[in-house]
């Protein structure tokens, strides 16, 4: 891309000065120019005079690869993403570059995502609503690894608190977007989720970032979204029905299913106690209960009774 930049420029760039630039061999870059001359068709000749390489004839645009059914579906499922952030700031810088991906394939295969595209949708539920400014700041923030404040309204709070954070992370777990930072204050990582993120203010003050640190293995076992640190065994019977859906999906790394007589089945695994995990138990409502550990099902047994009150 950037040869090509330089040659619809007209800056006549030669072999010598592209490995200079990109610190790779003469060859290497040479090896480029071929394969976008013969490969890609490019209109690319050497002008003796200026030394360079050019254009012979103006080029509107850098030819994509062509891609295979595999990659169309996949990027068919890019666009149908982008439905679920319809009517959110998300929603034109999404479409914005989804469409430029698009425009730089052929007429044929166009048409062919277009056809695909009446067989497959997305239904999403519950988007959540995110700023994309803050969402800007907070990845600026990541990448040039800067201490950031901001207000923040707890799950629990009654009142945002002001937060002061190393930024290390930006994950979309489940369809919600989260910021994984380091806590100044509380001196601890937290998990935050944008929606509730409000006035972020970029100290432009750098820290550090801890060695080795890694998403996946602070989530490793986690249910979802929230770190935990002790990993327990979790048991948790499932009538038939229910049983039938579980079995179809992979909740865990640690999962074990195993069928009951009466055709339901008891889930094991080995995971952290955490909100995100009574919330899905929680949503099986009376088709699912927990087995272990006894504090989870005193705990859900307790929400359950409060949620039968609202009831009577």
């Amino acid at each position: 891309m950037k040869i090509h930049e330089l040659l619809a420029a007209g800056e006549f760039p030669n072999c010598s000065v592209l490995a200079g630039v990109f610190e790779v061999s003469y060859k290497t870059v040479q090896r480029d120019i071929d394969f976008m001359r013969d490969q890609l068709l490019l209109p690319i000749d050497y002008d003796m005079g200026r030394h360079g390489f050019r254009y012979t004839k103006p080029v509107n645009r850098f030819p994509m690869m062509t891609v295979s059914q595999g990659e169309l579906v996949a990027l068919l499922v890019a666009q149908k993403a982008v439905e679920q952030y319809r009517g959110t700031s998300f929603e034109a810088p999404l479409r914005s570059a989804f469409e430029k991906l698009a425009s730089s394939l052929d007429s044929e295969t166009s048409i062919s995502l277009h056809e695909l595209s009446d067989a497959v949708s997305f239904r999403p539920s519950g988007v959540p609503v995110s700023e994309l400014k803050v969402y800007e700041k907070l990845a600026e923030a990541v990448l040039k690894s800067e201490v950031l404040e901001f207000d923040y309204l707890g799950l629990h709070a009654s009142k945002p608190g002001r937060r002061r954070v190393e930024p290390l992370h930006l994950s979309c777990i489940a369809d919600q977007w989260y910021l994984i930072a380091n806590d100044q204050v509380r001196a601890a990582k937290r998990t935050f989720a944008l929606t509730r993120i409000r006035k972020v203010k970029n100290l432009k003050r750098v820290f550090r970032k801890p060695a080795g640190f890694s998403l996946t293995q602070m989530l490793e076992d986690s249910f979802s979204a929230f770190e935990a640190r002790e990993p327990i065994q979790v048991k948790i019977r499932f009538t038939p029905f229910a049983a039938r859906i579980v079995s179809e999906r992979k909740w865990h790394k640690s999962q074990k299913l195993a069928a009951t007589p009466d055709g339901g089945a008891v889930l094991t695994m080995q995971v952290g106690l955490a909100p995100d995990l009574e919330k899905w138990i929680l949503g099986w409502a009376d088709s699912a209960e927990v087995l272990e550990p006894a504090s989870l099902r005193k705990k859900i047994g307790l929400r359950a009774a409060k949620l039968a009150s609202l009831y009577r």
